[in-house]
C-alpha cells in the first residue's frame, strides 16, 4: 500500500507548524476492505473539519452582559462593535478610533486584541465587546525611545476646538487585567489622560504602577489633577472589571471621579474638585509605559526586552453632562 500523508494546519500557526497523520503498509499486507477505508476516511475528514472550525471560531461571547444604561447624550463614541475585526481598526471608515494615532510602526490590527471575558464591562451590551491595547518592543511612537506606547483616540476628538472640551464632559472607561499580559508595576504607567493642545500639560492623569520620584503604592490606580497631585486611588483588582468616570466641567474648572467594581453602579468618590481645564486637547486611552533608571524618560532609560503587556478596556464613551446628567 502506498504511503498516505494527510495534512492540516491550525489557523493561528505559521506555515511551518503542521501536524501530519501517516498510514502505511507493505505490499504483502492483507486485502483491503474498501468499505472500511471509506468509513474511516469520512470519519477522519469530519474530525479534521471540526478541528479546523474550532480554531477558526472567535472567542465565545461573555456569559453576562453589563447592566449599565447610557442615559446622557454621547459626544464621542469609543464603544467597540461586536462584529469589528482587527483589520477594521486600520481604516477611518470602520474604526471608532483614529487608525494612525497613537502607535509605533505596527498597525492596530497587529496589536489590538479581543480578549475572551466571562462578563462584559458595565456599559457593554450584546452589541459591543472589550478591546485590549498591547505593547511590545516595537511600541515606540515617533522618536520617544524611552516610552513603550500605544493608545486610542476616539474619532471626532480633535486637538483644538473639539467637542470634548466644552461644557461638562464625562469620560467613561472600564479596565480589566490580562493574566497573560501583566503590567510590570515597578514602572510608571499612564493609562488614560487628557492632554492639552500644545502638549505641555494634562488636565488629568489616570495612572498605575510606581510613579517616578514619589512614594506611592504601586498596586493602585491613581487619579492626578493638572498639578499632578493625587486626588484619589484604589487597589488594582486582578480579576474583576473596574469602572471609572471622570467629569471635567469646562465652565467651572472642576474635576470629579466616579468608581465601581464589577457590574455595580458608579458612585462619586470625590467631590467636584478645583482644576484648571483650559488648553483644549484630546483624550488618550491605552498604555504609556515609562522607563526606569533615567531622568530623561522620553528618550532613554531601561525597558525590559521581549515585552508583551496589555490593558483590557470596555465601555469607552464621552457623554454630555449638562444639567447634572451622568450615567451610573
Amino acid at each position: 500500500m502506498e504511503v498516505v500523508a494527510l495534512t492540516f494546519r491550525h489557523q493561528n500557526t505559521s506555515s511551518s507548524e503542521r501536524n501530519y497523520i501517516h498510514a502505511s503498509s507493505d505490499s504483502a499486507a492483507a486485502p483491503i476492505n474498501i468499505s472500511t477505508m471509506v468509513s474511516s476516511t469520512l470519519l477522519l475528514g469530519g474530525i479534521l473539519a471540526a478541528a479546523t472550525l474550532s480554531f477558526a471560531l472567535p472567542p465565545s461571547p461573555p456569559e453576562r452582559r453589563g447592566a449599565g444604561a447610557i442615559k446622557c447624550p454621547v459626544v464621542l463614541n469609543g464603544l467597540v462593535g461586536v462584529s469589528l475585526t482587527p483589520a477594521d481598526f486600520d481604516s477611518y471608515a470602520t474604526s471608532p478610533f483614529n487608525p494612525d494615532y497613537v502607535r509605533g510602526g505596527e498597525k492596530f490590527s497587529q496589536t489590538l486584541r479581543f480578549p475572551a471575558v466571562a462578563a462584559s464591562s458595565r456599559f457593554d451590551n450584546a452589541s459591543t465587546k472589550a478591546v485590549e491595547v498591547t505593547i511590545n518592543d516595537r511600541s515606540i511612537f515617533q522618536a520617544q525611545n524611552g516610552f513603550r506606547r500605544a493608545g486610542l483616540q476616539i474619532q471626532g476628538d480633535t486637538n483644538e476646538g473639539g467637542p470634548g472640551t466644552v461644557g461638562i464632559r464625562t469620560l467613561h472607561f472600564s479596565v480589566k487585567q490580562d493574566p497573560q499580559r501583566r503590567l510590570n508595576l515597578t514602572h510608571e504607567y499612564l493609562n488614560v489622560w487628557h492632554e492639552t493642545a500644545d502638549y505641555s500639560a494634562n488636565q488629568f492623569n489616570f495612572q498605575a504602577g510606581t510613579l517616578i520620584g514619589r512614594n506611592s503604592n504601586k498596586n493602585t490606580f491613581k487619579v492626578l489633577n493638572r498639578q499632578n497631585t493625587e486626588v484619589w486611588s484604589t487597589p488594582i483588582d486582578e480579576t474583576a472589571w473596574q469602572n471609572f468616570a471622570i467629569t471635567l466641567d469646562f465652565n467651572k474648572n472642576t474635576l470629579q471621579v466616579y468608581y465601581s467594581r464589577g457590574d455595580e453602579p458608579l458612585r462619586s468618590v470625590t467631590s467636584a474638585l478645583s482644576n484648571n481645564n483650559a488648553g483644549g486637547g484630546q483624550y488618550q486611552i491605552g498604555i504609556l509605559k515609562k522607563p526606569t533608571g533615567t531622568s530623561d524618560v522620553v528618550n532613554g532609560g531601561y525597558q525590559e526586552k521581549n515585552l508583551d503587556e496589555g490593558q483590557i478596556y470596555g465601555g469607552l464613551f464621552l457623554e454630555d453632562g449638562a444639567n447634572g446628567c451622568i450615567s451610573l
